[in-house]
């Protein structure tokens, strides 16, 4: 599976979309702005253009006459993909930190990049993982519609909570508040969210190696 993860990063992948996460993350220096949109568009960007690369080389045909196993041919995919999730995650959280310090007196109509706002964007990730990958791997190559319905879902989400922020202030001044108890809080609903992205994660990964298995190919 190693290898099938280095083939796919060297050659599968534009050298670019290993790039874009800097990009992407410096939006996090915009003072009061919706941050959830720097998450939003590694699916937005990154995800269609990227299996629609490995569609146009014929990934799925070439893999196929590997020595590999349609196991680790899904596993490697996906390890792709959450890779590639971790670090939109790590650059946009490192930014986020040089935020909180740039701006420390900055009124937040949004969210502010605390830690409690990082657990929603693991959640973010975990909705879209666990609806593409299932999806996906009914065919293997087909990529649109599970597109379409993991993004759906994860802007339904991301816009849910953050108007639920707006309209609640017990919402809001959980994940914009101070004070020890408040850190306490922010950390436990990072820590949810973490694993939350991994149960489904690994869940997805267990549904698309099953689907992949009955493939006729």
């Amino acid at each position: 599976m190693y290898n099938l993860v280095i083939k796919d990063l060297k050659l599968g992948i534009n050298p670019w979309f290993l790039a874009l996460p800097f990009f992407t993350g410096a939006l996090m220096l915009i003072p009061g702005w919706v941050y959830f949109i720097v998450i939003l568009y590694f699916f937005l960007i990154s995800v269609p253009n990227i299996f629609a690369q490995f569609k146009a080389q014929n990934d799925l045909i070439f893999t196929t006459t590997l020595p590999v196993s349609r196991k680790d041919m899904v596993k490697a995919k996906v390890t792709v993909v959450v890779i590639l999730e971790l670090l939109h995650m790590v650059i946009a959280m490192l930014f986020g930190l040089l935020t909180i310090q740039l701006y420390p007196n900055e009124s937040y109509f949004f969210f502010a990049p605390h830690m409690g706002f990082w657990g929603l964007c693991f959640v973010i990730l975990a909705i879209f993982n666990i609806i593409f990958f299932p999806m996906y791997y009914k065919t293997a190559y087909k990529y649109g519609s599970a597109t379409t319905a993991a993004i759906t879902a994860t802007l339904l989400f991301s816009g849910g909570v953050q108007w639920l922020g707006i309209q609640n202030s017990f919402v809001f001044e959980t994940f914009n508040g101070s004070g020890a108890d408040n850190i306490v809080l922010q950390i436990t609903i990072l820590i949810a969210g973490i694993a939350i992205f991994t149960v489904f994660t690994i869940g997805a990964c267990i549904i698309a190696i099953k689907r992949f298995g009955r493939l006729g190919i």
